[in-house]
């Protein structure tokens, strides 16, 4: 693998860069940079192939003296978050198994990367401070449309998917998923969605799976509860076991129920129970997820909406009660608040639902 290093990343690695040689594989060649916000340090590397980005963060000496390592490490990473089957990722590490490093060669290549650079300063909402590898930051980075002076446009996770089958010579994807049918708890209104996932999505990532299938605007806490069956088999328990929760601040409310972060939490853990969804604790929307069917050969790595009924309140609506005021209003132009109730849903979030639309948005995440 060659690494091709701006001037300020070799400085803060402290190597001497070598002669790349021969033009060789561009999709086994990435162009790195080293940058700064603040006190903050990020590490940037950017595919030459199909321009996908991986970011790391917070490196210290340790880190640096086991560089080779820690970006093979990284790639794996960041590949396995995509989805990417593990034979795949073997038989491109496995090319890669020589590390050198070199100057930058190419001035668009360079400009390419400082693009990447640039977006690391704007998705700073994905930054995780706890990790050295941002994989949440580096799929984002490398889901943006980008051109290639051309009048051709591409998203860099695409390409590389498509590479990486050609140069394995294999289908990159090959997954289990769950049919799941989330249905939004209302008394008067029928508000559902039915979505294939893959079985191994973190519950952060399916918080954000259904924020966009329900047309929420992440303005608010969530949790998930986690209800086992009774004894007999039969129902679901009245209390949930488990409670995990976003928000470390959540832990300094003394509850009888067991609470954990969800972070590394993945719902193939919790196909046996039943998973509540519940979002905004003060218009208290509960959303109940059923997991429908498995599939053990679901060749994608994103989430895809296949059905569904109704459109979800709109954010500070006022809880259900205040759900059917608004749409009193809505419902009714001549209502002297028509115009301005209309607005301010619009502004919030609320709209008809359209199955196109959020599994465009879904393929974004």
């Amino acid at each position: 693998m060659l690494i091709q290093c701006t001037k300020k990343l070799f400085d803060e690695l402290k190597i001497t860069p070598g002669e790349a040689g021969d033009e060789g594989n561009p999709l086994l060649e990435w162009h790195a940079n080293f940058l700064k916000f603040g006190r903050e340090k990020f590490f940037v590397l950017v595919n030459d192939k199909n321009r996908y980005a991986i970011v790391l963060y917070g490196l210290k000496a340790k880190d640096k003296k086991n560089i080779d390592t820690l970006i093979k490490n990284a790639i794996r990473q960041v590949f396995e978050a995509e989805s990417i089957k593990e034979e795949v990722i073997e038989t491109y590490l496995q090319a890669t198994s020589t590390m050198m490093y070199a100057k930058t060669k190419d001035r668009k290549l360079v400009a390419r990367l400082n693009k990447a650079c640039e977006a690391v300063h704007f998705g700073e909402d994905l930054w995780d401070p706890g990790s050295i590898v941002q994989i949440e930051m580096s799929k984002w980075i490398s889901s943006m449309l980008v051109g290639d002076g051309k009048s051709n446009y591409f998203t860099p996770n695409e390409q590389l998917y498509k590479d990486l089958e050609e140069f394995s010579e294999q289908p990159v994807f090959h997954t289990e998923a769950l049919v799941l049918k989330i249905r939004l708890e209302l008394e008067q209104y029928n508000v559902w969605r039915r979505i294939t996932v893959p079985a191994g999505i973190t519950f952060p990532k399916l918080h954000q799976v259904l924020q966009t299938a329900f047309s929420w605007q992440n303005s608010h806490l969530h949790d998930f509860e986690i209800f086992e069956k009774n004894e007999d088999g039969t129902g679901w328990q009245d209390r949930p076991s488990l409670n995990l929760v976003c928000n470390e601040e959540s832990f300094a409310y003394q509850s009888a129920i067991p609470m954990k972060m969800e972070t590394n939490e993945k719902l193939k853990d919790f196909i046996e129970a039943k998973v509540v969804y519940n979002y905004d604790f003060g218009d208290g929307w509960k959303h109940t997820i059923e997991v429908e069917e498995a599939i053990d050969d679901y060749t994608s790595n994103v989430s895809t909406c296949n059905d569904g009924e109704g459109n979800a309140p709109p954010e500070d609506v006022g809880g259900e009660m205040g759900y059917e005021i608004f749409l009193s209003i809505i419902n009714n132009p001549s209502h002297e608040d028509y115009y301005q109730t209309k607005d301010w849903g619009e502004m919030q979030g609320y709209e008809e639902f359209d199955i196109r639309e959020v599994n465009w948005k879904l393929r974004k995440l």
